[in-house]
């Protein structure tokens, strides 16, 4: 069982950005996808959940063997793909709790009700573990939110949901040290064998918190290379340029 990518192609407008990519994450694997801006990182995290702003030119996207390219962005959540967006949007007027009530509500069978009282202790549970002040519960989603307050407020949604395959995009992005950890403990804690995970960001100070089973170089729309976690740690130490010029000479 996996969440397999293969030969993606995508435009926005009339630029294409992901030019063939292929790209396979098993049950209970983290990958981890670097690469310098604008070589279709987010861009990648944006088609595999449906925006309509991308169109698929080419190729397919497939959980667990079925196709995700005809169907819409909630259908795909609800059959197990979650997306930590890198800058998670304000929802005036909802407040969490009732957000994630809704969210838990509509992926029971139909006719099942959710028992109150068994969804707030598993809420507060799972904010506990994530250092999220419970008064939270009541404030609007993401409104007046610090950078750490809504990334924490996106692991909490993940653990919430309990997905089949997660992608965080750029979850570090704008995270001091201590929400770092935090948020990375509420990552690691959700690992298993009936989860697989793609973390998506620029540096490797993430990976020593999330260690990847697997590093992939993304240069220009494709993947270009994978390791192992060494990988991260070469180019935090030495950078992209690397890549690219042993990309270019291998074309």
């Amino acid at each position: 069982m996996s969440l397999t990518i293969q030969n993606l192609s995508a435009t926005i407008g009339e630029t294409e950005i992901l030019k063939g990519l292929s790209l396979e994450i098993p049950k209970g694997e983290v990958h981890a996808l670097m690469g310098k801006n604008g070589s279709g990182k987010s861009t990648l995290a944006k088609v595999m959940a449906g925006h309509p702003a991308y169109t698929v030119t080419g190729g397919d996207i497939q959980l667990d063997g079925e196709s995700l390219l005809e169907i819409e962005p909630d259908m795909r959540s609800r059959m197990g793909l979650f997306l930590a967006f890198q800058y998670p949007m304000e929802i005036p007027g909802v407040t969490i709790a009732n957000f994630l009530r809704a969210a838990v509500q509509v992926r029971l069978a139909e006719g099942e009700e959710l028992e109150a009282v068994a969804y707030y202790k598993n809420l507060y549970s799972k904010m506990d573990a994530l250092k999220i002040d419970r008064a939270f519960t009541a404030r609007s989603v993401n409104e007046g939110f610090s950078g750490g307050e809504k990334k924490r407020c996106e692991i909490l949604q993940m653990a919430m949901l309990e997905p089949s395959y997660a992608v965080l995009d750029e979850t570090d992005s704008g995270l001091d040290i201590d929400a770092l950890k935090i948020v990375s403990d509420g990552v690691n804690a959700l690992r298993g064998p009936e989860r697989g995970f793609l973390v998506i960001t620029h540096y490797q100070r993430l990976l020593d918190y999330i260690v990847p089973d697997v590093v992939h170089v993304m240069v220009d729309g494709r993947i270009v290379m994978s390791g192992d976690k060494d990988l991260a740690l070469k180019l935090e130490a030495e950078g992209y340029d690397w890549v690219e010029k042993e990309t270019a000479a291998a074309a």
